[in-house]
């Protein structure tokens, strides 16, 4: 019984205060309707002052109340997570009211929605982008601005959306890459692309592992004719990584790659120099170009 009767309250504050909005709403007098706008905005009725503001607009161009109700009303759209719109109005605000006390601060605050609009790092990364070229923008024109250490840390927030997305990127190329040497290509690449646009990453280490681990199956996987070159390429990612992480685990786990890398390296040099013997004995004994000798050179 007393569960139902709260209810009753509760729902009968939430009619009183819904038709109250509704009044208000409809009120003629702008100064009034303003007002009231303002006490919603100032008690964090984000969506309701919104909702008045853009009502009241219209009316107010011109007004001394045009300047606020334009700044609030960018602020509404930011509070109830209308980041996009709030980017735009925020934008609009510094365009029109530029020489007012609030420009500065509206200019950052188009950045900082798109920030807060930015995806997780697993979608399309575009928006992380605009993000940060519009953040650093704000940096750019306002060295001296308060904001200045927030903007360089969203920055910094930013781009590890960019690390993140990139680093899974190339572990996924990695991942699906058995058997196909397309996949195999593109994740030396990305991990390639990862190590010269990240250098300072936590992720560094690991990338320079899975950069030996992917090169030696490509080696393995590829034809004769390439798997010297590409053997070789395997063991001097596996130098880099020695290099830079003498001591890590990692380094350990692919030292066996190297070594099996340049024993074939080494056995195929052999058998192209046994091979090249074997062609220029036969040119000696006979004095003509083998079919195969004469392949090789047209080839070259």
């Amino acid at each position: 019984m007393r569960k139902n009767v709260l209810l009753f309250i509760l729902f009968t504050l939430c009619l009183s205060s819904c038709g109250g909005f509704e009044k208000i709403r409809k009120m003629t007098d702008e100064k009034k309707k303003y007002a009231e706008a303002v006490k919603y905005y100032k008690k964090g009725e984000y969506d309701k002052a919104g909702i008045l503001f853009e009502e009241l607009l219209p009316a107010l161009a011109g007004t001394d109340q045009q300047e606020v109700a334009t700044f609030y009303q960018a602020y509404c759209d930011y509070h109830t997570g209308n980041y996009e719109s709030a980017n735009a109005r925020f934008k609009s605000f510094a365009e029109t009211f530029a020489r007012s006390e609030y420009m500065e601060e509206a200019v950052y605050m188009a950045s900082y929605a798109l920030y807060k609009a930015s995806p997780q790092y697993n979608l399309d990364q575009s928006g992380t982008l605009t993000a940060i070229n519009e953040v650093q923008s704000f940096i750019n024109n306002y060295p001296d601005s308060k904001f200045r250490t927030e903007c360089s840390d969203l920055i910094k927030e930013l781009r590890k959306k960019l690390e993140r997305k990139a680093y899974e990127k190339a572990k996924l190329y990695h991942k699906t890459s058995a058997f196909n040497i397309a996949s195999l290509k593109s994740a030396v690449i990305e991990i390639t692309n990862f190590q010269k646009d990240f250098p300072d990453s936590d992720y560094q280490e690991e990338m320079a592992y899975l950069k030996v681990l992917a090169q030696f199956e490509l080696a393995k996987s590829t034809i004769e004719s390439k798997q010297k070159e590409r053997f070789n390429d395997a063991a001097k990612f596996y130098q880099e990584l020695f290099e830079k992480y003498p001591q890590s685990d990692f380094t350990k786990r692919a030292e066996k790659y190297y070594d099996y890398s340049v024993k074939e390296s080494d056995r195929i040099t052999k058998l192209e120099e046994e091979y090249k013997a074997f062609l220029e004995k036969e040119k000696a004994t006979t004095g003509k170009v083998t079919g195969a000798e004469k392949t090789t050179v047209e080839k070259k």
